[in-house]
């Protein structure tokens, strides 16, 4: 069973919109905050429609860095499976993204998923610290997808 509680090695970090007459920038990623365990390798932006969702999942190796700017909003859920954490079984929910803009770092292990619960699709930028399936797409992909195992405890709405 699951406790809600915030969950180690998980990073928030705000989003800031810097505004003027043409239009908003956003700093997403800078060396200079952050570990080098998770400087990115590689990105990619994906587009999620209103109330669809992505994962559950988890990587055994990867972090994620992910970038939620709107135009939506997300549900991001998170699960601690990692046996050696002393947060190991906890879960976390928040709401990022238009209304929330956040950078958040997912450590390996921690199961996550997320749902876009605005009413427009959804921009979610992501910076992982992995390439994904390796140098020249030669490897395995490093993710288990909990979201095909019937029955799973890691389930998006509690």
């Amino acid at each position: 069973m699951f406790r809600d509680g915030p969950i180690d090695g998980v990073i928030f970090r705000k989003l800031t919109q810097f505004t003027d007459a043409r239009g908003w920038l956003t700093e997403l990623y800078r060396t200079d905050e952050l570990d080098a365990q998770f400087h990115p390798v590689m990105s990619y932006i994906s587009m999620t429609l209103p109330g669809v969702a992505r994962g559950p999942h988890e990587h055994v190796d990867q972090a994620d860095y992910f970038c939620f700017i709107g135009p939506s909003n997300f549900r991001l859920y998170l699960w601690d499976n990692r046996k050696n954490a002393a947060t190991f079984r906890n879960r976390h929910a928040v709401v990022v993204g238009a209304d929330n803009p956040q950078a958040v770092i997912v450590p390996a292990g921690v199961v996550h998923a997320y749902k876009n619960v605005g009413a427009t699709p959804g921009v979610v930028f992501n910076c992982p610290n992995r390439l994904y399936r390796g140098r020249g797409r030669a490897e395995s992909v490093d993710e288990i997808r909990h979201e095909d195992v019937p029955g799973s405890e890691f389930q998006l709405d509690w």
